[in-house]
């Protein structure tokens, strides 16, 4: 059932569209990210992907860390 998107997968989905609609992130969103990433000690292909995603836009500046 690697197919079906988990719900972490998309609870992480809507915590990275809020930093993408805003450029922006805290150090703290992004460690609650992480931590719904890693809660149910398993990061399936659909989490890495937007792991991946949210990690180049901040390599890229897309999204750059604030206060």
């Amino acid at each position: 059932m690697e197919n079906r998107i988990s719900e972490s997968a998309f609870k992480l989905r809507e915590m990275i569209e809020k930093a993408i609609q805003s450029h922006e992130i805290t150090r703290e969103d992004y460690d609650k990210i992480l931590h719904v990433a890693t809660e149910d000690g398993h990061i399936d292909r659909h989490e890495k992907a937007l792991l991946r995603e949210l990690q180049n836009m901040i390599d890229d500046r897309d999204i750059r860390f604030v206060k």
